[in-house]
């Protein structure tokens, strides 16, 4: 079974450094927040559901859970996003089922005991196959017949098309990480620059089925979350146009599943359900 070194310590930095309370506050990272949140709406059960949150990071979505009446579980490997997520249940007084530190590949609930996982982190922490392997194992076994797992993935082609868009082509530190991508699917960032990201492991759309499928997850869906959408270049300014943010959150909705363009979303998430006879 997996444990706590399969998180590599470089991780554990590079969250240290960085915050992810107010990530998804501005830019990109409203549609990643808000398409989250419209993905998970729609295959959820009703609460009071069990929802096991694997990797929660500060708890954007916990709380957003337990204030629609879920009951909800949070673990997270770096201590500060579980102090942060315990600051701010208690600061809005919403309860949370529990917050601890915890791991993915070694999960503290018993068998069939969650209706769905969140796992919008693990996957991308876990660069060894066998890791990710056991992570969705013990998702898959968490959950009641019939429960759902919602599992994110960065995509093998962000850091490329970030280098495109930011216009770092003549940045060979960064070209290094892109072909590094490409190549392996290791995202390996040795400058230590906290806007680089950290080590982590990039999915190809593909890859990320397979797995789930491999787990033993049916009815799996590969469905882009912020799609095409990183490229405006001014997304608060739209986001804070009614209208167009209607229009940009209906197309991408109605491309969400287009094989055609998911290799052009930074985030992928795929969503599978334990079978009814396991």
């Amino acid at each position: 079974m997996s444990g706590p070194e399969d998180v590599a310590p470089e991780v554990i930095g590079h969250y240290d450094r960085s915050d992810e309370v107010t990530r998804l506050d501005s830019g990109v990272g409203l549609v990643e927040r808000d398409r989250t949140r419209r993905i998970s709406e729609r295959f959820l059960p009703p609460p009071p559901a069990v929802v096991v949150d694997v990797g929660g990071g500060a708890g954007v979505h916990a709380l957003w859970l337990a204030r629609a009446g879920y009951e909800v579980h949070l673990s997270d490997p770096v201590p500060k996003h579980i102090e942060q997520a315990r600051f701010a249940a208690e600061d809005a007084g919403v309860a949370l089922g529990s917050v601890t530190v915890g791991h993915a590949g070694d999960l503290a609930h018993g068998d069939g005991s969650a209706d769905a996982v969140l796992a919008l982190g693990p996957l991308y922490h876990l660069v060894d196959p066998d890791a990710r392997a056991a992570a969705l194992g013990e998702a898959f076994r968490v959950l009641r017949p019939g429960g759902r797992l919602f599992a994110a993935a960065i995509n093998k082609y962000t850091s490329m098309i970030n280098a495109f868009r930011e216009q770092l082509l003549t940045d060979a530190e960064f070209i290094t990480i892109v072909d590094g991508d490409l190549a392996s699917g290791r995202h390996v960032n040795a400058t230590g620059r906290a806007d680089y990201f950290t080590t982590a492991f990039v999915h190809h759309p593909d890859e990320l089925e397979s797995e789930l499928s491999t787990a033993g997850f049916v009815d799996v869906e590969i469905l882009a979350v912020e799609g095409v959408a990183w490229t405006i270049g001014d997304i608060d300014r739209v986001w804070a146009d009614d209208r167009a943010r209607r229009e940009l959150l209906r197309l991408l909705e109605r491309t969400e599943s287009e094989p055609a363009l998911l290799g052009a979303s930074p985030h992928l998430l795929g969503v599978g359900r334990r079978p009814d006879n396991s």
